[in-house]
């Protein structure tokens, strides 16, 4: 095995094209420059993803964390919740059920980490509509349509938006398609 040397932005582009969690940097570019071949059989131990050793990499982060990005690629998320899709919906709750169910839909088995979520005093999400309610006074829950989950509904837009932006965290996604969906979503929201 080589090594070379890349510049930041190439290396945050070569990791904003992961398909799969642990898939290496060398996985990537044969999967991008050379799409015909087929990946090579080991036999040997996985490979460890590609770190920076430049001083300014925080110690423990295999990724910058502006180059951090979801176990697929941030184009799939981007264009299930397009501006167009959002605008199907009139009322801001159907707009965060829809995102939510787009995210199970990409996330199915790493969906159920959203439920670690939760507030000073309730959980967000559950598997039933009885666990939030448990948990919680006016809650309104909802289920997240297509999944087996609920979420808590009554919640101001800020608050919705907060919330999408620890599921989108959760599931791996970089602060800009974090911004990018939820500006979607609340455009008032949009950081400067």
């Amino acid at each position: 095995m080589k090594t070379i040397d890349i510049d930041d932005d190439l290396y945050a582009f070569i990791a904003g094209q992961t398909k799969h969690i642990g898939e290496s940097a060398s996985d990537i570019l044969r999967r991008l420059l050379m799409p015909e071949t087929p990946p090579p059989v080991r036999n040997e131990t996985p490979p460890k993803p590609v770190q920076k050793t430049e001083p300014e990499q925080k110690v423990g982060s295999m990724v910058p964390d502006e180059a951090r990005v979801s176990s697929v690629g941030s184009d799939d998320i981007l264009e299930k919740i397009s501006e167009t899709e959002l605008a199907q919906f009139t009322k801001r709750v159907d707009q965060f059920l829809f995102v939510l169910a787009q995210l199970f839909q990409i996330h199915g088995d790493e969906f159920g980490k959203v439920e670690q979520i939760r507030g000073k005093n309730r959980i967000y999400f559950a598997q039933s509509k009885e666990a939030l309610l448990e948990n919680g006074s006016s809650t309104n829950p909802k289920a997240i349509p297509d999944s087996p989950f609920w979420v808590v509904t009554n919640n101001n837009s800020a608050k919705k938006v907060a919330m999408l932006k620890e599921v989108l965290e959760t599931l791996g996604y970089n602060h800009q398609i974090i911004n990018e969906i939820t500006g979607r979503f609340a455009p008032e929201t949009v950081e400067k």
